[in-house]
């Protein structure tokens, strides 16, 4: 931006880059709300000039040829879009600023932070005191590792008593009677005969044998689970105290 320049002389130039190539016509002349004079003006480019780019006037001069700007018509081309109606907002400014790689004003810097208009269209302006710092606790919950308790694996022997059912056989004597034939008597004779037979039987017997039947252990394991835990924490509160006036407190 310079102060050599008017809007009246910019209107309808044609625009040039360093390099000498025409980036367009000059549309709108943007001044600064601070200074009042020119900062930014719209060119039209593309297709027909439907698009209207923004170009700071910083650095720029005006002579036979036109407005000649310190930026290239390729960097016109790819700068932000912002709506070219009659104000930029500060947010749009500080957009084209950054793209353009161009310090900040230093009096629109001091009127973003230093001043601002209330309900009642007043502007306030003023400097900041020394900086209070609100604290507060926060819960800042670890983890240790103790003992709980202790499992032991211990065998011990009992006694208890079974039932099996057993098959078991034994011998038995059975009398068996055949009548005799003629031809089968033969001689016979009386007196006295006995006949033995030795009789068997099964008894059961009992038995033990150690037999393994299965193996026991103790293993630890990782269980997982969500446990919630609170505490009491302070905060600090800011309030303000203003004697000076009474109208202030209610705002």
């Amino acid at each position: 931006m310079t102060s050599m320049l008017r809007p009246e002389e910019l209107t309808e130039h044609a625009v040039v880059d360093p390099q000498g190539k025409k980036i367009g016509k000059v549309g709108t002349v943007y001044l600064s709300d601070e200074t009042q004079e020119p900062e930014w003006v719209t060119v039209r480019t593309g297709m027909f000039g439907q698009k209207e780019s923004f170009v700071p006037l910083r650095g720029a001069r005006v002579d036979n040829d036109g407005l000649h700007v310190q930026v290239s018509k390729d960097q016109v081309t790819d700068a932000p879009r912002c709506e070219a109606d009659q104000h930029l907002s500060e947010q749009e400014s500080a957009e084209l600023y950054r793209y353009y790689n161009l310090p900040t004003p230093r009096a629109s810097m001091e009127n973003r932070t230093g001043g601002q208009r209330d309900r009642m269209g007043r502007t306030r302006t003023g400097e900041a005191g020394e900086a209070v710092t609100r604290s507060e606790e926060q819960l800042r919950v670890g983890k240790d590792q103790v003992e709980t308790g202790r499992v032991r694996l211990r065998k011990y022997t009992v006694t208890e008593e079974q039932q099996v059912r057993v098959p078991v056989t034994h011998e038995e004597v059975r009398v068996e009677r055949e009548p005799m034939t003629g031809t089968e008597r033969g001689e016979a004779r009386i007196g006295e005969e006995e006949q033995e037979m030795t009789l068997h039987a099964e008894r059961p017997r009992v038995e033990k044998d150690v037999v393994p039947m299965e193996q026991v252990r103790l293993r630890k394991e990782n269980v997982t689970e969500e446990q919630p835990i609170s505490g009491e924490v302070r905060k600090e509160r800011i309030e303000i105290d203003d004697d000076a006036d009474p109208k202030r407190r209610n705002r």
